[in-house]
């Protein structure tokens, strides 16, 4: 990006991000994304081809897609389809971490602290959702 947009931009009042990495909601869904590997890790061997790998699939879908969005952003309806496709699924990996407390792999307070940042996650696509216009290229 020029120098005399990327100052227009501070001009106006908008953040000038650099790439996906730089977002916030991001950042707090990767570092999540890493927790739920190391967790999993400990998950029983009979679940490696089902709730283990559903539950990092997922929750590194939700970096994925959020990387994806931010590369579709010349295209509204595009960059909104793909921020849907990442709210689905974060509410994914939360309905795993449910199972996983539920079947003793997490315990409660495990559970909380990984199912938290998701909702924070989630409240960041929804601002972006209903406000694609901020976040597209000019």
């Amino acid at each position: 990006m020029e120098w005399s947009k990327l100052k227009k931009m501070e001009e106006k009042g908008k953040k000038y991000f650099r790439t996906h990495e730089d977002l916030a909601i991001y950042q707090l869904a990767f570092e999540t994304a890493m927790q739920i590997f190391e967790y999993s890790k400990k998950f029983p061997v009979e679940e490696k081809y089902s709730l283990t790998d559903q539950i990092r699939r997922s929750s590194r879908s939700v970096c994925a897609n959020m990387a994806e969005a931010w590369r579709k952003r010349r295209y509204k309806a595009a960059f909104v389809a793909k921020l849907n496709d990442c709210e689905a699924e974060v509410a994914e990996t939360q309905v795993w971490l449910k199972f996983a407390v539920k079947c003793q792999y997490l315990t409660v307070e495990q559970g909380r602290e990984l199912y938290a940042p998701y909702n924070q996650v989630l409240s960041g696509l929804v601002k972006m959702i209903t406000h694609p216009d901020d976040w597209l290229l000019d």
